[in-house]
């Protein structure tokens, strides 16, 4: 940008003065601002339109990105349903078979009492395993809480003095 400081600023206003004189000088400024706020607000405009501009050109290739995602999403979906529907069609004679009571066709998926049993077996085991890392009987030897205290009853199970069993009422 220009430098302009306060010393060079005022040579410029000596010299229009000299140059335009007193009496018209009053009206070039205020015509030189008016121009000045002009030249502004239209720089204001076209940097503002430029980035409309961007911001349209931006949402445009979202928009195109959305769409092909979409339509690979379809896509996707119709394959995969053609291929659950020829899962399911060629299994329907398997299906009907069992329905009638044939076992012929059947023998080979027969589940005996200790496939059950074992696989009952492992389930406990599995749903142990989740649903406690330290088991019941290793907190019970080793004085793990069996339940939560508040911290008021913390203070008055720990409060050194006497321990009375009397209530408070």
């Amino acid at each position: 940008m220009i430098d302009l400081g306060l010393s060079k600023l005022a040579v410029i206003g000596v010299v229009a003065l000299i140059v335009i004189g007193p009496e018209r000088l009053p009206k070039v400024a205020r015509m030189a601002g008016t121009l000045y706020g002009r030249a502004q607000r239209y720089l204001h405009e076209v940097k503002s339109e430029v980035s409309r501009e961007i911001e349209m050109e931006e949402l445009r290739n979202l928009h195109k990105e959305v769409q092909e995602t979409a339509h690979s999403f379809k896509t996707e979906v119709e394959s995969f349903g053609a291929e659950v529907e020829n899962t399911v069609s060629s299994h329907l004679g398997e299906v009907e078979s069992a329905w009638r009571g044939d076992t012929a066709s059947s023998s080979s998926s027969h589940v005996t009492p200790d496939d059950i049993e074992r696989k009952a077996r492992e389930f406990r085991r599995k749903k142990l395993v989740k649903t406690s890392s330290v088991p019941a009987w290793y907190k019970n030897r080793h004085g793990g809480r069996q339940h939560v205290l508040s911290g008021a009853a913390r203070v008055r199970k720990f409060r050194p003095g006497t321990k009375s069993n009397t209530s408070f009422f």
